[in-house]
């Protein structure tokens, strides 16, 4: 079985193609299962230790739909000695004032749960107002937009994927 268990939810298809971006970038389907979070049970969250979260921002600083939809299971789910890394897609020109802030209300909850929170991302080379995943000057992980920085998502993928390897001991 797969070390990791990326859990995400995509409504355009941005966060499920990063999604197997990352997982290629860590390794592979050895290393890393994906899950559509529309498809899950808390049940599926049992066998890792080592999770990542994944969403994009919708509308005005919203979950995406199948987070919403599953946001209320997630207190079903014991978090504790469990791992956390969270990544997100959204809009910093159209929505500056609720960037990310997808991933900052999941790693709120779940660090709530007990899950420990690794991946934090810096802010430079962003261009918003607030958000809601800002922890202590950074992401509370990965900020990917596609939409005004397609250029960067690659690059930005490949170094967090480092990052995280060397967090989670992969």
């Amino acid at each position: 079985m797969a070390k990791v268990g990326l859990f995400y939810g995509s409504t355009t298809g941005k966060t499920a193609d990063a999604a197997e971006q990352l997982q290629a970038a860590l390794g592979g389907d050895t290393v890393v299962e994906l899950y559509d979070i529309a498809e899950c049970s808390a049940d599926d969250f049992a066998d890792y230790e080592y999770l990542i979260i994944a969403s994009p921002t919708w509308d005005i600083g919203q979950l995406q739909a199948d987070w919403e939809g599953f946001f209320p299971d997630l207190d079903d789910i014991d978090f504790s000695g469990k791992t956390v890394a969270y990544f997100g897609t959204g809009d910093q020109a159209g929505y500056d004032d609720n960037f990310m802030d997808a991933i900052g209300i999941l790693e709120e909850k779940i660090s709530e749960l007990g899950g420990k929170t690794i991946g934090y991302w810096p802010t430079e080379g962003y261009d918003f107002n607030e958000s809601r995943a800002l922890r202590n000057g950074k992401f509370c992980g990965l900020a990917l937009d596609d939409d005004n920085q397609a250029e960067e998502t690659e690059a930005r993928i490949k170094a967090w994927a480092a990052q995280i390897k060397q967090e989670m001991q992969l």
